[in-house]
């Protein structure tokens, strides 16, 4: 397991090369800067501007030195955000986004998870139907519409709970936004749990446990974990896009994570901001993977990677 471990965090550094590489020079190529405004500067404050960047060099050659500063963990300044580097606008925003996208993911395991083993042991009862039917919904309504809902009846109309902000990570505040996060990926759980569930229930070790009459708890947990492998890759790649941000939900509940700073600085043209936040996504998402690959072999003992 070490080995392989240490074979895939290998892999992984010409990958984060190849995004870098092919993110620095997509983004250039696009029309456009980071100090063209409605209301163009003077020539020689544009050229003072280039110069103090360094974007009146080659592009090769600014290539050259931003791969270095970024081997040093250095994402370089921002172009909009003038008075702070990218590390610190990461600094601010990123336990934002990891603490909203660590509690949605817990309660859409928790949900989900429990929704979908109900229906699965009931299946084709009013309770599977039931789960059915919230997930499809769940899927369906997209979160630019349930996260105004929410604040339209809980924070106006009940006035419960803060329409929106940050407050320092207030539990109050973080329901809302909780919520409205979680509810697709409950959805996405619930429907992946009943699926996988049913088919573990059907399988022989399961028709064995019953048949020795075991109590169902002893046959639940059995089940679950035949039937969290599918759960466990959706999760990878579903962990890593919440904790690095949210846009909507972010936006919408004027959260200070990282996905309202990635919008922002694509529409400001701001490159260093759009590429330090494409190399975050890159390495959640490459070590989400790996962590998918290891619990693989920890939840199936059959699964060996020698």
């Amino acid at each position: 397991m070490l080995s392989f471990i240490v074979r895939r965090l290998l892999s992984a550094i010409p990958t984060i090369f190849v995004i870098v590489t092919l993110s620095f020079f997509l983004i250039r190529v696009a029309p456009g800067g980071p100090f063209n405004l409605e209301r163009p500067l003077e020539a020689a404050v544009m050229e003072n501007l280039n110069r103090i960047y360094k974007l009146d060099r080659s592009l090769i050659e600014q290539y050259g030195l931003y791969l270095g500063a970024v081997l040093r963990g250095d994402f370089g300044p921002s172009y909009f955000f003038r008075d702070f580097t990218i590390r610190e606008l990461f600094s601010r925003s990123l336990p934002v986004s990891i603490t909203l996208g660590s509690l949605a993911i817990l309660v859409a395991i928790l949900v989900g998870g429990t929704l979908g083993t109900i229906a699965a042991f009931r299946q084709n009862s009013a309770a599977d139907y039931a789960v059915t039917g919230v997930g499809a919904m769940g899927l369906t309504v997209p979160n630019f519409v349930v996260a105004p809902i929410l604040q339209i009846v809980f924070a106006l109309m009940l006035a419960w709970l803060p329409v929106a902000g940050w407050n320092d990570g207030s539990p109050r505040n973080l329901i809302l936004p909780v919520i409205a996060l979680a509810l697709p990926q409950i959805a996405v759980v619930a429907r992946m749990t009943r699926a996988s569930m049913i088919e573990t229930l059907r399988s022989n070790h399961i028709r064995t446990l019953r048949s020795l009459g075991l109590p169902q708890s002893i046959i639940v947990r059995h089940a679950i974990r035949g039937a969290a492998l599918p759960v466990v890759s959706y999760l990878g790649p579903a962990a890593a896009a919440l904790l690095t941000g949210s846009v909507v939900v972010e936006t919408i509940f004027t959260l200070p994570g990282v996905g309202r700073y990635f919008v922002e600085g694509a529409l400001n043209r701001d490159y260093t901001l759009v590429m330090g936040t494409v190399v975050l996504i890159s390495v959640f998402v490459l070590f989400f993977n790996l962590l998918v690959d290891v619990l693989y072999a920890v939840i199936d003992p059959r699964v060996r990677y020698d």
